[in-house]
């Protein structure tokens, strides 16, 4: 399995408007081949922003660089940057392979 994850430092008073950009719209993951789960974080609140992380599962690598090369990325990031700034900077990308997975019944999973 492979985790896409990016950081988001959200201006202080902008919660909300970068939530509502996130939880209405059309992201296309499920439309993709190795889509597992997305996750959108809120973290801890700092004294001029707040982090935030979008973090994907994906069934591997190759699945990942597959969903950034699609026709459904690029629709998912057409209204990217929109009209108001809502964080300082670039998103922090950072990917991850998963070498040990661990349920809750208590299997452990070693990656190959």
């Amino acid at each position: 399995m492979f985790i896409a994850m990016n950081r988001f430092k959200v201006l202080k008073g902008s919660e909300k408007d970068f939530e509502n950009v996130w939880l209405s719209r059309e992201t296309h993951l499920d439309e993709l081949d190795g889509f597992v789960e997305f996750h959108l974080l809120k973290g801890p609140e700092r004294e001029d922003y707040v982090l935030y992380s979008s973090h994907t599962i994906w069934r591997s690598h190759a699945d990942f660089e597959a969903w950034t090369k699609s026709e459904q990325f690029r629709k998912a990031h057409s209204g990217a940057g929109g009209s108001k700034p809502l964080y300082q900077g670039h998103p922090e990308f950072e990917g991850f392979t998963v070498l040990q997975t661990v349920t809750s019944d208590g299997k452990r999973v070693v990656a190959a």
